[in-house]
């Protein structure tokens, strides 16, 4: 494994926590389509910037886009669309917190399928890290919301819940495809191919999310229009985030960088206590120790 992969993952979590406390303001101007297009769009050109200037720094060119390489990109650009629609369908089952609890089951998701069709075996003790983990998480977004254990469940059960595991599957998916991809661009370092793949996945997404809006939600648009300023920064940390993740799939196992990049969750927590000056519960406190034990348990067995 390349070693960058682990600032790679503490970093995509810093910026993913970073910018989704950036999104809770530009929700107050934006619908859900808006805030969820205005990380594709204003990430896009940042992405480009970035990938430009690591190239030229290699002094490489553009790397050949293979057939195996867009469709890979492809897939991945559209499973995380997916799952994003899936996640704002669970809220519609007034499941927010369910749907959001269980879309988090994605780094045991992504470990089975690697393991099952990869060939990517991972030591007991990361196992054991990403069990603890997502138990942690869960906690957080289950019992640190006053949800019981019955509750939580009998949620399991409920369509909320449904899609939030569905939303998993979409994401853990993008993660192993977009991995895929970056496998298929030669002539160029870990870096250079993940972030032609970001630059590639990004206008992907752009373009479809663009032409679904153009034709049935003119609103959206306009209010893209008027918020570029927040857009902007959320576009920027969206590309640094995306960068960050696309350089850990492509330099180790994705199921290990995904637990390790759940330190989002702690971040999160974070910026809601100081910036958002929210209290942070007993039961948030046990989900925090859990998240980091995971972590640490998956630092240990790649070490």
């Amino acid at each position: 494994m390349n070693p960058i992969w682990l600032p790679a993952a503490l970093f995509g979590g810093l910026f993913q926590a970073w910018r989704t406390a950036l999104q809770q303001r530009l929700r107050a101007e934006l619908s859900v389509s808006g805030a969820v297009l205005v990380r594709y769009l204003f990430g896009l050109p940042f992405a480009c910037l970035f990938a430009a200037a690591w190239l030229a720094i290699l002094g490489a060119p553009v790397p050949p886009l293979t057939t195996a390489f867009l469709a890979y990109s492809s897939a991945g650009a559209v499973t995380q669309m997916a799952g994003t629609v899936l996640l704002i369908l669970s809220f519609g089952h007034r499941g927010f917190v369910a749907g959001t609890a269980f879309s988090k089951t994605e780094a045991i998701q992504v470990a089975l399928v690697t393991a099952l069709f990869l060939d990517e075996q991972l030591p007991l003790l990361a196992w054991a890290g990403i069990i603890v983990g997502v138990t942690g998480v869960l906690i957080l977004a289950l019992v640190g919301q006053g949800v019981t254990a019955r509750q939580a469940w009998k949620a399991f059960r409920q369509p909320a819940a449904l899609c939030g595991l569905g939303a998993g599957s979409m994401f853990a998916c993008a993660a192993i495809t977009i991995k895929l991809a970056t496998a298929e661009l030669s002539g160029v370092d870990t870096v250079g191919s993940a972030l032609v793949a970001l630059v590639v996945v990004m206008a992907i997404q752009s373009s479809l999310h663009l032409a679904w809006a153009s034709l049935s939600d003119r609103e959206t648009l306009r209010g893209v229009k008027r918020s570029f300023r927040t857009s902007g920064q959320v576009g920027l940390l969206s590309a640094l985030g995306s960068a960050c993740w696309y350089i850990g799939f492509a330099a180790a196992p994705a199921a290990l960088v995904r637990i390790v990049g759940q330190v989002e969750v702690i971040f999160t927590i974070a910026f809601a206590r100081y910036y958002l000056r929210d209290k942070v519960r007993v039961q948030e406190i046990l989900g925090l120790l859990l998240v980091a034990a995971g972590v640490i348990m998956a630092l240990l067995a790649a070490a």
